[in-house]
């Protein structure tokens, strides 16, 4: 007779059992006397707290959503001005694997700022010899004067003899989104709602009953707000579009099924994964106070526009990498990747091929679809999911109380809350509390270019809106930066050089490297060129080697032991050779006075405000 085997392992049975408390003493013993909250905790822009460590949530169970082992689409942007190239880049994604197209219409949340045309023959050109009942995905990504796409659409798949029911197609309509980019809603509300139910009914007696309308957090995550200011805006978006369609005459059961949900996957994992993860389980409590059973939302993610940089382009493929696996990992039913050229103008079919193999790499190599919400039951996801749980659905009650989401847009509330994340996030990035690869972190000043298609961004003629609303400014985090590039390199055109500064570097490399690589990032974010001194033996030395830089920039590099004894009298040296302005790479400290006096006018340290010191930088360039 064998033994049964036991699932208790005796591995390491002899030490004692590891607890959160023994842990969290030894954490503290660490500190040395520093606070747990300030150096282990960090927090979210809404405030969330997470932990370093956490015990496994033993009673969590999976989130409803993508079936196990359902691969999710995977969409490829068509945004093409161009109605025959966009139809080219339509084959070739699809050749290279895509499984789904997003038809971008100009002037739409995820423009930025190209898209198809909103004309009545596009769709026919775009789609010519495309198989549409064969599981392909469509996705529109339209604004309220764009949806002359989605009725061609309709009217090219009645042409083509095929069954509606055989399409795989979600037309995005978002009656909220245009209206914030564009300053306003173009007629009052209650045509708005009549308007929009006409479309529907359209799509409806054209045989498409399923996923007409878009609950969009996009443009709350390109204008900078938080994760619960997303969920809470796609919340109310997704109720005001349920309240628009059972007044039209359909009833509750039917209009869920005609909402589908977009939100974006950010470079922060954990956030992201909580986030989507949050989405399934907050609309299921809106379906369950509708007195519906709850079903799996469908969700659809994008990757971030805002974190995208223009200069350092490679670097938004890792970044990019990050937001597509944690989308995988929240569940997500599908994934567009924003090409890594996207900020330079409109991507190549390099650039395109990048972002459909970073989705494929991730699908078929890393299994990611393999397992369903397979962070259920750990800690840091059970804990973070939650908060952001009742942190969104208490900034969605608000949106509620003030009348719904488009009463709260026309008050201003919603713009309020998301431009003071906005400016928090900018000031962040401005201090590098927020790190940006390319940006406000390791610049290089002497990139290789990528190549961009030449066509002209699409700008649709103005309209007055008849109900005005505030705007949100959507703007990519890393624009102050690259406008300091900007004015680097028509110096480089008109000079052949760019601004310099000299890194005067005190002591043995071992003192001044620390803080000369700190320097030499610092200034080389705002296009300023680093030159180092190298090691030198005095002043005099020091000084030949500025003189010879041809910079009237300098900045001190050396630890706060050499600056005391050594600084005044390398400042007053450098001074008098005619640096216009000193730096000293380092907080000031106790002899900042003696370092003033002998003209150094400026310190550059971890948290001060670097883009307000490039600024002046520049300034005195032009001066």
């Amino acid at each position: 007779m064998t033994e049964e085997p036991s699932d208790d392992l005796p591995l390491a049975a002899e030490f004692p059992a590891a607890t959160y408390e023994a842990w969290r003493r030894l954490a503290q013993a660490a500190l040395k006397g520093a606070r747990y909250e300030d150096r282990l905790q960090s927090r979210t822009a809404d405030g969330l707290i997470i932990e370093p460590l956490y015990s496994r949530f033993q009673s969590a169970s999976p989130v409803a959503g993508r079936r196990p082992a359902a691969h999710w689409q995977v969409l490829q942007r068509i945004d093409h001005p161009d109605a025959a190239a966009a139809h080219a880049q339509a084959l070739e994604d699809l050749k290279g694997a895509a499984n789904g197209l997003v038809l971008v219409g100009a002037g739409s949340v995820g423009a930025h700022p190209y898209g198809l045309l909103p004309a009545s023959n596009t769709i026919e050109v775009v789609l010519d010899g495309i198989i549409l009942d064969t599981g392909i995905s469509i996705d529109f990504d339209v604004c309220l004067r764009s949806h002359i796409l989605p009725r061609a659409f309709a009217s090219y798949v009645a042409r083509q003899g095929i069954r509606p029911e055989h399409v795989n197609v979600r037309f995005g309509l978002d009656p909220l989104g245009g209206a914030i980019l564009g300053g306003g809603f173009p007629v009052a509300s209650e045509l708005l709602d009549k308007d929009l139910r006409r479309l529907v009914d359209e799509l409806a007696a054209a045989g498409f009953r399923r996923w007409l309308m878009a609950a969009d957090g996009r443009i709350v995550h390109d204008a900078g707000g938080t994760e619960a200011q997303e969920l809470a805006y796609v919340l109310a978006s997704g109720v005001a579009m349920l309240r628009a369609l059972e007044a039209g005459g359909i009833a509750l059961e039917d209009a869920r099924h005609m909402l589908y949900f977009r939100l974006t996957a950010d470079t922060d994992q954990l956030i992201t994964i909580a986030k989507l993860r949050a989405l399934r389980r907050l609309w299921q409590r809106v379906e369950g106070s509708c007195g519906l059973a709850p079903e799996p939302a469908f969700i659809s993610a994008e990757t971030a526009w805002r974190t995208i940089t223009r200069n350092d382009s490679t670097m938004n493929i890792v970044r990019a990498t990050i937001a597509t696996f944690a989308a995988a990992v929240g569940g997500a039913d599908a994934i567009t990747v924003l090409p890594f050229t996207a900020a330079r103008g409109l991507p190549d079919g390099f650039a395109r091929r990048i972002a459909r193999n970073t989705q494929l790499v991730l699908l078929d190599e890393a299994n990611l679809a393999r397992v369903a919400d397979p962070a259920a039951g750990t800690g840091w996801s059970e804990d973070l999911t939650g908060k952001l749980c009742h942190a969104a659905w208490a900034l969605f009650q608000e949106i509620e109380a003030s009348g719904g989401a488009r009463l709260a847009l026309q008050q201003g509330l919603i713009q309020a809350k998301i431009n003071a994340a906005r400016l928090e996030r900018e000031r962040g990035v401005a201090t590098r509390q927020c790190a940006l690869v390319g940006a406000n972190e390791f610049p290089e000043v002497g990139e290789a270019s990528f190549a961009v298609l030449e066509p002209a961004p699409v700008r649709l003629p103005p309209t007055a809106p008849a109900v005005p609303i505030a705007p949100l400014v959507v703007r990519r985090l890393a624009e102050p930066f690259e406008a300091l590039r900007d004015a680097s390199d028509r110096i480089l055109a008109a000079t052949g050089s760019r601004p310099k500064i000299f890194l005067a570097n005190l002591g043995a490399p071992a003192d001044y490297m620390p803080r000369a690589n700190f320097a030499k990032n610092f200034f080389e974010a705002g296009g300023i060129e680093a030159l180092a001194s190298g090691a030198v033996v005095d002043a005099e030395q020091l000084v030949a080697a500025f003189r010879a830089s041809g910079t009237k920039l300098a900045c001190l590099c050396s630890t706060d032991e050499i600056y005391a004894r050594a600084a005044a009298e390398v400042a007053k040296a450098l001074t008098t050779a005619g640096a216009a302005h000193i730096y000293a790479a380092g907080r000031p400290a106790t002899f900042e006075k003696d370092m003033r006096t002998a003209g150094v006018q400026s310190f550059i340290y971890n948290d001060c405000d670097m883009l307000a010191i490039l600024r002046d930088v520049h300034r005195g360039l032009q001066a």
